[in-house]
């Protein structure tokens, strides 16, 4: 995907600076399910602590972060790894999800991303947020902008802002324009030069 963005996201000159600069996609080869439950920990957490959380719940389940492992944790074990009451009660709601449905990349291939959001978003615990990471992160949809997500209103503005005030959603709307259909890269991209400022 990203050999097919680069010439569409090189047009813009701020882009063409980060394609550059930054690897957006230098990460861990984590499962779908192992995905989800890190959108879950990382709901309304700077990164550091969800980074954090993340590796002492991935240690606590021995690094094999299934379903069945999280089902079977204790709360008091999940609740000293990071996890609020809440986020155990969600990542076992998505874990029983995961048991009783096709989350995985194949199994939503025929979905649309409207519908994914839909279904997931049925998941007690899931918003639009978590859905839309799973979207891009997980299911690696070409075209999706999450301006649901902090990082990526505040990355925006940093580079096509003048500093003076903050830019609408319809103002991003209008930015994103010229990423199509590769505006999940151009998010991984701002992330990327977010998280190195």
């Amino acid at each position: 995907m990203l050999a097919d963005a680069e010439p569409v996201l090189r047009q813009d000159p701020v882009m063409a600076e980060l394609v550059e600069r930054h690897d957006p996609y230098v990460e861990p080869n984590w499962s779908e399910f192992e995905r989800l439950c890190i959108s879950i920990i990382n709901q309304q957490l700077s990164t550091a602590s969800a980074t954090a959380v993340r590796e002492r719940f991935f240690e606590l389940l021995d690094g094999r972060v299934t379903p069945e492992t999280v089902l079977a944790a204790e709360d008091d074990a999940l609740r000293s790894a990071g996890l609020s009451r809440q986020k155990i009660e969600y990542v076992r709601n998505a874990a029983r999800a995961f048991q009783e449905g096709d989350y995985t990349r194949e199994g939503l291939a025929d979905h649309s991303n409207d519908d994914v959001i839909d279904l997931l978003t049925e998941i007690k615990g899931i918003g639009d947020w978590t859905a839309r990471m799973y979207l891009l992160f997980v299911l690696e949809r070409p075209d999706v902008l999450p301006l649901g997500d902090l990082a990526v209103r505040r990355g925006i503005e940093q580079l096509y802002g003048n500093g003076d005030e903050e830019l609408t959603r319809p103002e991003m709307r209008e930015i994103a324009e010229a990423w199509r259909p590769y505006r999940s890269v151009a998010t991984r991209f701002i992330w990327a030069e977010y998280e190195s400022g």
